[in-house]
């Protein structure tokens, strides 16, 4: 009797214990997962700070429009994240944990914003929003295609941080919808600056800088994290270095435009390759990156618009455009087991479906005419000079 016991509570416990270990298992799970959810919750925060204040301050260079800029960024974000969540709630896309979800939201709105600065100070206030409700379905689908391979065409590609499809989508957009809404009269009037814009400029151009890394990181393994950030912040600090030197070379002195835009840079064009680049190479990148800018601010601008017939107001194509697009060619070099063709597919279809998609919306949006007072607060604000 004795030796049955022994061998009941013997048992007994052996099961208790299996099912305290599975308990345990389950609630160390639960525990992982709930802190990721935090993680990514905190950096859903630090992305949300960048699209208003980092964005926002950014566009508010232009002397007399800093109030109409910060409140295009509002509306255009408030509308951008319930469409885009909308959109991705209809059933036929790949379930998402929610806060999941919501980032890639938060990146539809960077785009939009992108793109919308190629048109800052020319359209009115509500076409912004209009603007917003043709570009974020655009967005969907180009993400469709080129991140998810819906088609089954493209293949991988390598975009975590959104060189491609974001920032290069969102400047290719802008400029292609800047076709359509830019005037002669637009063409003709200066956008002009003072010493308080360039300073609020230079200010989101700072709160970009120091958040970028959460940008870029958002959604990564989160044993990547640590070598992603300080890849970020290695890519911003050899943009910011390479813009101070080209600046002062082509131009003689510092431009503070340059400064605030160019030094951004490395942020866009290592958002392809962050997760994969080594120290130096985050370096290099960034390097190239705020030199290519530069340039572009210095040179290609104003030979582009004209060429175009359009006005860059932020400048989009040199800081998102040609450094995104830099961004995803650095890619074939960078990361290992790359297929470069299904890499330089992935560019060629996020510059097709861009111009299209941003010829089209330009068409629809001047429809509604373009404003009448450029790049003045005092065209919608009540109480403006």
């Amino acid at each position: 009797m004795k030796k049955y016991f022994t061998k009941l509570l013997l048992t007994a416990t052996l099961m208790l214990g299996s099912t305290v270990s599975v308990l345990a298992n389950e609630a160390g799970n639960t525990t992982i997962a709930s802190i990721l959810e935090v993680q990514q919750y905190n950096r859903a925060i630090h992305i949300m700070a960048m699209l208003l204040i980092g964005f926002g301050f950014l566009m508010v260079f232009v002397k007399k429009y800093g109030r109409s800029a910060l409140t295009a960024t509002f509306l255009l974000v408030s509308v951008s994240l319930p469409l885009y969540l909308a959109v991705k709630s209809l059933g036929i896309f790949e379930t998402k944990d929610e806060i999941e979800q919501f980032i890639l939201a938060e990146f539809g709105a960077a785009s939009l914003l992108i793109a919308a600065g190629a048109l800052l100070g020319r359209i009115k206030m509500y076409q912004y929003l209009i603007l917003g409700l043709l570009f974020i379905p655009f967005y969907i689908f180009n993400e469709l295609v080129v991140v998810d391979d819906y088609f089954h065409f493209i293949g991988t590609v390598a975009d975590t941080g959104g060189s491609i499809v974001i920032h290069a989508f969102g400047a290719i957009f802008g400029i292609s919808a800047a076709i359509s809404l830019t005037s002669q009269k637009a063409r003709e009037t200066p956008i002009l600056s003072d010493a308080t814009s360039d300073r609020f400029s230079l200010l989101g151009s700072m709160v970009l800088w120091v958040f970028w890394p959460s940008f870029c990181s958002a959604l990564v393994p989160a044993e990547l994290i640590p070598a992603s950030v300080v890849n970020v912040f290695l890519a911003l600090s050899g943009s910011t270095l390479a813009t101070y030197f080209m600046s002062v070379k082509l131009r003689g002195k510092i431009s503070a435009a340059d400064i605030a835009n160019a030094a951004l840079a490395g942020g866009v064009a290592i958002g392809s390759t962050f997760d994969h680049a080594t120290h130096l190479e985050a370096m290099v990148i960034g390097l190239i990156a705020g030199a290519i800018s530069t340039y572009g601010f210095a040179v290609l601008q104003e030979k582009q618009e004209k060429f175009h017939k359009i006005v860059d107001s932020c400048g989009v194509s040199n800081l998102h455009g040609l450094p995104g697009i830099f961004g995803g060619l650095a890619a074939i070099v960078v990361v290992n087991g790359l297929d470069p063709a299904a890499q330089l597919k992935g560019i060629g279809a996020t510059i097709v479906i861009a111009i299209v998609a941003g010829l089209l919306t330009g068409k629809i949006v001047s429809i509604f005419g373009t404003s009448s007072l450029l790049y003045e607060d005092a065209g919608e604000f009540e109480d403006a000079e």
